[in-house]
């Protein structure tokens, strides 16, 4: 049976994601600049960033003003309803400053502390992936409708291609490029697409084999983490542990296992 509570809150992300989407593709200037730093010189946030994470909050505080937030630019409040909302307004930035389609806006609903909604608009591509758990994974597009998704069936490991991004501080940057290395000949490729948020969507969409990455944050993940889910993709970290900070990797049945254990034996989160 479909939980009211579970359709409101999709709906609301589809909105505010729709709006952030449009805000962000058609009011990006053309001198676009860097706003501020995170991490690294070279982890950027633009004002659009900050423009859309205020759209967002202040689209879903004004239809639940009990809700609480985390956003990566800023956004962290309680809540006393139950449901927090993960916020990546804009993923991909770097991306998104240099022109780059592959940026999106990713926004997911948890209650009690376990991930119900997620939503990803990848605008340039004219695409949006949503998923509630338990209900499937669905996206529209340039094809008529609204499309059920589903992950590819495995292949051999030699025959898979993954996805992976890299951090913005050097000295981690170079140890993943040394997994990479090792990696590479043992699957079919790698690509290195710049959002996280993009990545786990394009595996639910049967685009990629697998995905993995170190150093995400929350809102990098929760809303595609769900999506890849649902899609049939099985998602974690470190064996036996979820997806984290020190590590994410997702896959189909099949790839998802021994990428992982090629992972673990890499030292993939190790600094």
């Amino acid at each position: 049976m479909t939980d009211p509570l579970h359709q409101e809150l999709l709906a609301l992300a589809q909105e505010a994601a729709r709006r952030a989407g449009t805000l962000l593709r058609d009011g990006r200037p053309a001198d676009l600049a860097v706003a501020a730093t995170k991490s690294s010189p070279i982890d950027v946030v633009t004002e659009m960033d900050i423009a859309a994470e205020k759209l967002i909050t202040d689209l879903i505080s004004e239809r639940r003003p009990d809700d609480g937030f985390l956003g990566e630019e800023g956004a962290s409040t309680e809540g006393t309803s139950g449901i927090r909302w993960v916020i990546d307004p804009l993923d991909g930035t770097v991306n998104y400053l240099y022109g780059l389609p592959t940026w999106a806006v990713s926004i997911a609903a948890e209650q009690d502390g376990e991930t119900v909604v997620g939503v990803v608009a990848i605008p340039m591509r004219g695409e949006t992936f949503h998923a509630v758990r338990g209900g499937g994974a669905r996206a529209t597009g340039a094809w008529e409708g609204e499309r059920e998704l589903a992950c590819r069936p495995a292949p051999p490991l030699d025959q898979a291609l993954v996805s992976t991004g890299f951090n913005y501080v050097t000295e981690v940057r170079a140890h993943q490029a040394e997994v990479a290395r090792k990696l590479i000949p043992l699957l079919r490729d790698i690509r290195r697409g710049g959002s996280a948020a993009v990545d786990l969507c394009d595996l639910a969409a049967g685009r990629l084999d697998g995905y993995y990455e170190r150093g995400l944050h929350p809102w990098d993940l929760a809303a595609g983490d769900l999506i890849a889910r649902e899609a049939g993709a099985l998602t974690g970290g470190r064996p036996g542990e979820r997806p984290a900070h020190a590590l994410t990797i997702a896959g189909t049945p099949g790839v998802f296992e021994p990428l992982q254990r090629l992972l673990e034996d890499f030292g993939a989160w190790h600094d």
